[in-house]
């Protein structure tokens, strides 16, 4: 128990960090106009809007009551699959993020084709995910387990191959809403570089966030080893 709870605290911290480094990723631009993908009920959405000053606000969720709570707060969201093609006309954002949600798409080359087909020449992606090279999870593939990143693959039970996953003896009740976010591809640090030198983006910096067992600033320091990394990308 007491183990768990200090996971718990350290991603919690990481977590915390990471929304920090995203943030500082960011650009002023009082023209732009800005999308999330993935963008929930639209609260971090806002934040990030109002960090560029965005006068325009979008928004993709799969979720319809996420979808009317991200409405109701102004954005412009839209239902749509991440794993298809986007009803936006090419070349139209100024900035695109998404945090924690490359890691659930099945094809990812339909994102990131789209990613880069909505983006307008010259602006920039920001996109969060985690890092299967972070040093827990180097820890847990030479225990011979499922790294912590990749062990929520089953909609049947969490933490599958890895005794110490934090949500491993979670209930169904806490498993069902997860049934549809399950982790595909867990990025490491340069194959998240090169995948966007792949699809035509330059200009790219990486941000970490998060260090187990040290504290969660270390990951800045070494992005290649952060449990969670961030990448700024701009579309050549």
């Amino acid at each position: 128990m007491m183990l768990k709870k200090f996971l718990s605290r350290m991603y919690e911290n990481a977590a915390t960090l990471n929304r920090k480094n995203i943030l500082s990723a960011l650009e002023k631009n009082s023209d732009a106009r800005f999308l999330d993908m993935g963008c929930n009920d639209g609260i971090w959405s806002l934040e990030l809007a109002g960090k560029i000053g965005a006068k325009e606000v979008f928004g993709v969720e799969i979720v319809e009551e996420s979808v009317i709570q991200a409405e109701q707060k102004g954005i412009k969201a839209l239902r749509e699959n991440l794993n298809g093609r986007l009803s936006f006309p090419d070349d139209y954002f100024d900035v695109v993020h998404a945090n924690q949600v490359i890691e659930h798409i099945a094809d990812l080359d339909v994102f990131m084709s789209e990613l880069r087909r909505i983006l307008k020449p010259g602006a920039y992606a920001v996109i969060s995910t985690e890092n299967n090279s972070s040093w827990h999870n180097i820890f847990a593939a030479l225990m011979g387990w499922q790294t912590f990143s990749s062990a929520a693959f089953s909609s049947k039970k969490i933490g599958i191959g890895n005794p110490w996953s934090l949500h491993r003896n979670a209930d169904k009740d806490f498993i069902l809403p997860w049934s549809g976010w399950m982790h595909k591809v867990i990025f490491n640090y340069r194959g998240l570089k090169e995948f966007f030198e792949l699809y035509g983006f330059d200009r790219i910096k990486i941000f970490g966030a998060g260090y187990y067992p040290l504290p969660a600033r270390f990951g800045r320091i070494d992005p290649r080893h952060a449990h969670l990394i961030t990448i700024k990308a701009f579309k050549i």
